[in-house]
This record gives structure tokens, C-alpha cells and sequence, in this order.
């Protein structure tokens, strides 16, 4: 339940609050990155199990039938393991309680986590097209049948393990994790429609000329995580929040005459907080305003960590963060 109380707030403002008017702080317990971890566990250690099986099979497979591609993928797919790992850590993480060192906890390690995990899926793709150029220009005989057999593989193992993530959208980390084995799965049955495609025709740049169209699909597809993770990272807006959406019902609250020094940024992947100074010219301490604004907004916004300070039109004018082009 939110929670709204007032003090002296700590922002040195080189003045005194008037007695019935300071610092408000209330938040909903409701944060998304709690039930995450706790969900997605079980998730985290079959996906990784099934994918460190899949690469040592790989490699023998890839050995046995001297196949670059297979050896290759089996590279590629040891990157998803580091990639699920990350995420399971970060997730793992952000259950840790907050610190005197770390007073918001570790929740930004998930969106550390989707980063790295968006980059390093953007430089495989890379890696990828670098490959498939070079085959076009000397394509090379596979063993089509080990091959169609182990890419089925793949997408059954990349499949599973997308599913178990499916649900986890609203967590960009999850998000970034189900899109990364979304994308494995894809590459596989590229993989297998490619072999089965050269052992019928003899066509043997179809090999490359699939693995680029996989490729690009997901570029397009991780772009969009690497874009919000980098956003969160650098503190700003969470995706799906307008600020001036945000800005217009608190200024819209009763008594509320100006709202100044907004900000709204990313705890973790699944927390937002938000910060303003509301001037309130109407009677009392506005405790039950604070309130009321830290229950709505969790509900209209999901902004779920906030904290408001409520100041009288003479303690604005004092105000040194008031500008607009101040921070």
C-alpha cells in the first residue's frame, strides 16, 4: 500500500520548508522486478541446460561431419548461454534487498544485462553476414542430413526455451531474452530449410543467402531492445511513458498550482520512480494529496516509486531547482 508522509525534505534549497508543507514519499509494493526473478528461475536454468547440451552436441556433430557451420552455430549458441546467464543473474540480482552502499538495490543490473545481451546478439548478426558474404563468393559442400538433423534440434531447443520467456514482455530483460532465443529458433529452421533446399536443387548459395535474411530479421528485431536498454541506462523516460501526459495530472491534482523539477526514470527494467516539487496553494499538508497522487500514478502509469515535495508559492520562489533548465 502506498505510503505518504511529511518531513524536511534533504534538497538544499538554501531555505525553510513552512511547517505544514515538505516532502512526500509514497510508492505501491507492487514491483514487477520482485515476481520476476521468482518466475523465471526455472526458466533460466532449463534454458540453459538445454543450450549447453545443444552446444557440446553440436561441436561433436559439427566435428564428425566436418562441418564449419555447425561448429560455427555451436559458437553462436555459447553466446546465448553467456547471454542467458546474464539475464538470469540480473535477475537474481534485483531480489537483493537495498544497501547503505547500494540504496537502490541491484535492479539496474537487468537493464546492464539486456544490453549486453542486445550487443552481443547485434555483433553475432555481424558475424553472420560476414560469413554469408564469404560463402557466396566460394560456397562450400555441407553433410545436408546431420545438418537438417541438428538444426531441428535447435529450433526444438530454441523453441522451449523462447516459450518459457513468452510471457515476461513488460521486463525488457525477459523481453530481450525471449527475442534472443526467438531469433535462435528462427536461425535453426533457416538452418534446416537451407539444407534441405541445396540437397534437392544443388543450389549451394541458398546456405548464405538464408543466413542473411535470418540476419536482418533479427537485427530489426534487437534494435529495439538495444535502443530502450540504452535509454534506461542513460535515465531516461521508460517506453510507453509521456511525460507530458504525467506532467498534466499533477498539475490537474486539487490545490496544485505548478509542478516543476519532474523527472522519471528506470529503477530496473520493470521499476519506474518519478520525482517533482508540486506547489500547493490549497489548505492543509497535502499528505492526503501524496497519497493519492503515489496511488494513480502507479495505476495510470506504472510509475511505481514516488516521491514528491510539496511547497507553498513563497517556498517555490526560493527554489533554486524550479527553472525548467535546471537539474
Amino acid at each position: 500500500m502506498a505510503a505518504g508522509h511529511d518531513h524536511h525534505h534533504g534538497h538544499d534549497h538554501g531555505h525553510d520548508h513552512d511547517r505544514d508543507h515538505g516532502h512526500g514519499h509514497g510508492h505501491e509494493h507492487h514491483h514487477g522486478h520482485h515476481h520476476a526473478p521468482a518466475s523465471f528461475g526455472t526458466a533460466f536454468a532449463v534454458g540453459a541446460v538445454l543450450n549447453i547440451g545443444f552446444v557440446a552436441a553440436q561441436i561433436g556433430f559439427g566435428l564428425m561431419a566436418h562441418s564449419m557451420a555447425l561448429l560455427a552455430d555451436a559458437v553462436h549458441n555459447a553466446g546465448d548461454v553467456l547471454a542467458l546467464l546474464l539475464a538470469w543473474g540480473a535477475a537474481a540480482a534485483g531480489r537483493r534487498a537495498p544497501s547503505r552502499v547500494r540504496t537502490y538495490g541491484w535492479g539496474r543490473s537487468s537493464i546492464l544485462a539486456a544490453l549486453i545481451n542486445a550487443a552481443v546478439l547485434l555483433v553475432g548478426v555481424g558475424a553472420i553476414a560476414v560469413e554469408a558474404s564469404r560463402r557466396f563468393s566460394g560456397p562450400e559442400p555441407i553433410s545436408t542430413g546431420i545438418v537438417v538433423w541438428v538444426g531441428l534440434a535447435g529450433v526444438v531447443v530454441n523453441g522451449v526455451t523462447a516459450w518459457m520467456f513468452s510471457r515476461g514482455h513488460d521486463d525488457l530483460n525477459i523481453r530481450a531474452t525471449f527475442l534472443h532465443m526467438a531469433g535462435d529458433a528462427a536461425v535453426s529452421l533457416g538452418v534446416v530449410v537451407a539444407a534441405l533446399a541445396i540437397q534437392y536443387t544443388g543450389l549451394l548459395w541458398l546456405d548464405p543467402l538464408t543466413s542473411l535474411a535470418i540476419a536482418g530479421v533479427i537485427a530489426v528485431s534487437t534494435w529495439g531492445v538495444l535502443r530502450d536498454a540504452a535509454n534506461l541506462a542513460v535515465d531516461g523516460v521508460p517506453r510507453g511513458i509521456r511525460v507530458p501526459d504525467v506532467e498534466a495530472y499533477l498539475r490537474a491534482l486539487p490545490g496544485v498550482e505548478e509542478v516543476h523539477d519532474l523527472h522519471i526514470w528506470g529503477l530496473s527494467t520493470t521499476s519506474t520512480a518519478l520525482t517533482a516539487h508540486l506547489v500547493h496553494g490549497g489548505p492543509g499538508s497535502g499528505e492526503a494529496l501524496v497519497l493519492r497522487a503515489c496511488q494513480e500514478l502507479q495505476a495510470r502509469f506504472r510509475i511505481d516509486h514516488t516521491t514528491l515535495q510539496i511547497e507553498s508559492l513563497a517556498t517555490a520562489s526560493a527554489c533554486r531547482l524550479r527553472p525548467a533548465d535546471v537539474v
